[in-house]
């Protein structure tokens, strides 16, 4: 009783119409013109803009993240460093008298803040995109390709291509000044 109701016919039904399937032509016109129209829709195009941001962003918060985990590895050998300079300024000022051995540390420590100071110096000064003018050149190029051709983005590969090379060829240049 009522089995034969609980099973489920797993063979697909096939429902053959005896007449054709017609569109108006009001649907055939509206499709063939979204065909024919390759141009983004603004909302598309909105897309596409904030998905680059977030990108962007996120590449972004990456590069200073190891940006500050370099910064605090420079910091940790300089604070190593020093350690080892005063503990052998210190051994080797046995004879001397604490007062001319805390001199002498002192005129050490400011020593290597100047240094630190003008290696911190150094460093922000080689962050200036002015030092690469090749980055802003390929840059503003880009920008000026897009701005012409904003229907069609994919013609600027050229500019992009260039953006990219100038791009690795500084970093290439400030990862060899670091050195």
């Amino acid at each position: 009783m009522g089995a034969s109701q609980s099973k489920t016919d797993t063979a697909p039904k096939v429902i053959h119409s005896g007449t054709p399937v017609e569109f108006s032509q009001d649907v055939v016109d509206y499709l063939s013109d979204r065909v024919a129209s390759p141009e983004m829709t603004p909302e598309r195009q909105s897309t596409l803009d904030n998905d680059i941001r977030s990108r962007i962003q996120a590449e972004i918060q990456t590069l200073r993240a190891e940006e500050q985990k370099v910064r605090q590895e420079i910091q940790q050998a300089l604070e190593k460093e020093n350690l080892d300079r005063e503990i052998d300024s210190t051994s080797e000022g046995g004879g001397i008298p604490q007062g001319e051995a805390a001199a002498k540390n002192s005129a050490t420590l400011i020593g290597d803040l100047e240094e630190i100071r003008a290696k911190v110096d150094r460093y922000q000064a080689r962050r200036q995109l002015g030092d690469f003018p090749s980055v802003k050149e390929a840059g503003e190029a880009v920008v000026s390709c897009y701005r012409s051709n904003e229907s069609t983005p994919l013609e600027c590969w050229k500019q992009v291509a260039q953006f990219k090379a100038a791009v690795a060829d500084a970093e290439t240049q400030y990862l060899a000044s670091l050195r």
